[in-house]
């Protein structure tokens, strides 16, 4: 990561790092910057520089703490830790997580379920928050808010709904199904007693055979 003051602009620049560093930063408070062939971070517009010394000095320290090697102006140095924290995104995560270990569809249903059901589920949460941004726009008086404030409440009205639809109606599917899914089924390591095979270990059936991949057609028409 390198965060320093542009030579010929002056402006307070963030540039390389993975997305957890970019979480990193826009936690801190920089902004994201997506050009066509390149991406950057930088500082809102408006600040004092002292803010901009402040907000880059706390992204630097965030960044070490998290084991990041970052390259800085002077001025952002600093040998600060920070105290590390889950964020509140942790808990959904956990839940693809959940997802990507079910083992038969009540556990994919189970998983589903925060994030349906309709009182204080995850996608409600966000709905939420779509709305409450909306309601914002509308008071801050600038001619494009407006916009901004309807097509909020549309992603909420229209987009999201169709998420929660089809998410709960493939929670219900799962629910009613009970059964294992076929290529995550844990083994028991138990052999039934009508196996007919003695060196048997396990039930599971044999693996699908993979059949080798065929030859690449010839090339034609390349003559030296």
């Amino acid at each position: 990561m390198v965060i320093r003051r542009d030579p010929d602009s002056e402006e307070l620049l963030a540039r390389d790092g993975d997305s957890q560093a970019h979480s990193i930063l826009q936690r801190a408070g920089f902004v994201p910057v997506v050009r066509v062939h390149e991406s950057y971070h930088r500082v809102p517009a408006g600040l004092a520089a002292k803010d901009e010394d402040r907000l880059a000095t706390e992204a630097v320290a965030h960044l070490r703490t998290q084991g990041y090697h970052v390259v800085c102006d002077t001025e952002f140095d600093t040998d600060n830790r920070l105290a590390s924290y889950l964020p509140p995104s942790s808990s959904v995560a956990h839940l693809a997580d959940l997802i990507g270990e079910a083992t038969t569809t009540d556990e994919a249903a189970d998983a589903l379920t925060e994030l349906t059901v309709p009182h204080d589920g995850i996608l409600t949460a966000v709905e939420e928050v779509l709305i409450a941004t909306a309601d914002f726009y509308d008071g801050l008086g600038e001619p494009p808010d407006p916009h901004i404030a309807r097509r909020l409440r549309y992603l909420a009205d229209e987009v999201l709904r169709n998420i929660r639809t089809d998410l709960s109606d493939a929670r219900t599917q799962l629910a009613d199904r009970h059964a294992p899914h076929p290529r995550r089924s844990t083994c028991a390591q138990a052999v039934p007693a009508n196996e007919h095979e003695r060196s048997a270990v396990c039930a599971c059936p044999p693996p699908p055979r993979t059949l080798p991949a065929p030859p690449p057609p010839v090339a034609v028409g390349l003559h030296r």
